[in-house]
């Protein structure tokens, strides 16, 4: 049983190196050389010395203290991310209303930034890689760009294949990676060990007091090693804590400090190689296959950060910030693995103009760490409130803890925010045009929910007069959905009006989606009994669960209604929305709203009911 807890682990540690590590870890192609870039930064031996010692505490305050000390403390249920934070931090808070919703809003902002960042990141971390052609041979700069969207080109081509075969593959090549760019960094250090002094955070300190706006400005560049830190706390529910904290102290932290020490060493030796320390410091027998490594661990870094989009993905159109979109399983035997078209498809987009636009992994620099670092602000507000409120720590604990972490990263937003006009812009654009669909939707939904019930009838007043003078019945079972549970559905309404029947048995199901990651089996129904064999039937899932009606309709058995899936039928209304003048939102809103809903996918597909038992019939709804 031993040998089989520490097989399991090794495993989880394996694989967390391959998909929790793969951002952070190609940050050394483009991080230290984004400092000297500009040329504003002289290079001397106690300015090279106070970088790297900004990055080694970088590296120690915001990944090793903050993330993997603190927040990954912060488990919703063994759920990590941002949204499962927000849950926690929304229970906290839960007797506040205003409170709730500044955090539900602060929530679903970062989310969007988050969807940005899933745009440059593969486009900075590709191009960053192939650049090192440029090393092997000037001639190939021209082709760096069509390379690099090829190599995304066939990223995104094979997502519907799902990551079930090539993810066995990522553990192996991030560790071979992990170890090649520590060994070629202990060379250099080996060559030049002065750099070693740069663990004293001192000559830091000295950097920022000497060259204290320079220092301001280098932060956003030096805040380049630390993005991909939130996705120690996303996949933790796929890895569990202990996994990911062994591979970052014994693995991944030695190796990035000892590469960027290595980069250090050389452009000490060698201001020349300041263009792009990382690859010249290679030996020439070892350049093209880095440029190789490097490709493929960008696009394993890339993989991951498009699989966490899937996932938050679907637990923003759980959360009901979304419409509902077509959601592929690509693996018979993990639940999470799963493949979304339409936001593959429009992140393919979005790399595809980045890369374009941008064209180096210097100009997407600019624009990578502005969305990165607010959404950091954002994850130590939300931390604030669950050791707060959820956690009761007292106030002399809470606040100064969140001081610190706060003022780390406002003053890397800031510096990045310094940047917006070269490029930063571009992040910001995104997140608020995708804020701003997200807030449509919910508000789109509570205006639809509020009309169908200003013009709908009681469901008990409803059945009460059918059954003074009840219609025929025929056999089998009606299951209605109904977003609104004490609310007529218009399906039978119509079923009513022109079939003239009842069925024998008849279930009125609403779906509700909870703040939580899962919901037990045994907490899964409510069944509320209405007589003449009518039930009112609520099934409740959490953000990370997947419905399923017929599957969440099986235990009814114990409530006196037998459930035939060969004699039940489904009725859905289809409802169009029309948009109108009122109080409603404003008219682009409206109209927004109307084609995001006319667009989601079909709910019998999202509920996993069985298309040959569906009947769908249509609706107007004005908002």
């Amino acid at each position: 049983m031993e040998q089989q807890k520490k097989s399991t682990l090794t495993a989880l540690t394996l694989g967390a190196i391959g998909v929790v590590y793969g951002d952070i870890g190609t940050s050394p192609l483009y991080a230290f050389k984004e400092v000297f870039a500009s040329g504003h930064v002289p290079i001397n031996e106690v300015n090279i010395l106070g970088v790297l010692s900004m990055f080694i505490w970088t590296l120690t305050i915001i990944v090793s203290l903050k993330y993997v000390a603190l927040i990954m403390r912060a488990d919703n249920q063994g759920e990590g991310g941002l949204m499962s934070l927000l849950a926690l931090a929304s229970q906290g808070v839960k007797d506040s209303p205003r409170a709730h919703s500044v955090l539900l809003i602060a929530g679903v902002f970062g989310v969007a930034l988050f969807f940005g960042d899933g745009v440059i990141t593969p486009a900075i971390s590709v191009l960053s890689a192939v650049e090192g052609l440029e090393i092997v041979t000037p001639e190939a700069k021209p082709y760096v760009v069509p390379i690099s969207l090829s190599v995304l080109a066939i990223l995104f081509l094979i997502q519907r294949r799902g990551t079930d075969d090539i993810g066995k593959l990522f553990g192996p090549v991030m560790v071979l990676w992990f170890m090649a760019i520590g060994y070629f960094g202990l060379m250099e250090v080996v060559e030049n060990p002065s750099v070693l002094a740069a663990v004293n955070p001192m000559h830091a300190i000295r950097f920022a007091l000497e060259n204290y706006g320079l220092a301001f400005i280098t932060l956003g560049a030096v805040f380049l090693c630390v993005t991909g830190a939130e996705a120690l706390y996303a996949d933790m529910g796929h890895f569990g804590k202990k996994p990911i904290q062994l591979a970052w102290f014994y693995m991944i932290m030695p190796s990035l400090m000892l590469n960027y020490l290595g980069q250090g060493a050389l452009v000490l030796a060698d201001p020349e190689t300041a263009s792009n320390p990382f690859f010249m410091m290679m030996p020439d027998w070892a350049l093209f296959p880095m440029v190789i490594l490097a490709t493929a661990a960008t696009v394993i870094a890339s993989q991951a950060l498009i699989s966490g989009a899937y996932s938050a993905a679907k637990q923003t159109i759980q959360l009901g910030f979304l419409p509902r979109m077509s959601i592929l399983h690509t693996s018979i035997q993990e639940t999470g693995q799963i493949y979304i078209p339409a936001v593959n498809w429009t992140l393919f987009a979005g790399v595809v103009l980045s890369v374009t636009l941008f064209g180096s992994s210097g100009a997407l620099a600019a624009a990578y760490g502005i969305s990165v670092s607010l959404l950091m602000v954002i994850t130590t507000l939300m931390t604030y409130f669950v050791i707060r409120h959820s956690w009761k720590y007292p106030l002399w604990i809470c606040i100064p803890a969140t001081l610190v972490f706060l003022t780390v990263d406002v003053s890397f937003f800031v510096s990045n925010s310094l940047k917006f006009f070269q490029g930063g812009w571009f992040p910001i654009v995104m997140a608020l045009g995708l804020f701003a669909m997200l807030a449509t939707w919910k508000e789109g939904r509570r205006l639809l929910r509020q009309a169908v019930r200003s013009h709908g009838m009681d469901l008990a007043m409803f059945l009460e007069s059918v059954f003074a003078h009840p219609p025929a019945r025929v056999e089998g079972t009606a299951v209605f959905l109904t977003a609104e549970s004490d609310t007529v559905p218009n399906a039978i309404l119509h079923n009513l009006k022109h079939n003239k029947v009842l069925h024998a048995q008849n279930l009125f199901v609403t779906v509700r989606s909870h703040e939580v990651p899962w919901i037990d089996v045994a907490e899964r129904m409510d069944v509320q009994p209405l007589g003449n064999s009518c039930w009112k039937v609520f099934l409740h899932y959490g953000f990370m669960d997947n419905p399923d009606v017929p599957s969440g309709l099986a235990s009814l058995s114990g409530h006196g209604c037998e459930i035939d899936p060969m004699t039940t039928s489904y009725f859905l209304s289809r409802d169009r929305v029309v948009p109108t003048v009122g109080s409603g939102m404003a008219p682009w809103r409206e109209k927004l709203f109307a084609q995001m809903h006319l667009n989601a996918s079909s709910a019998a597909d999202f509920l996993n009911l069985p298309s040959n038992s569906v009947v769908e019939l249509g609706s107007k709804i004005e908002i």
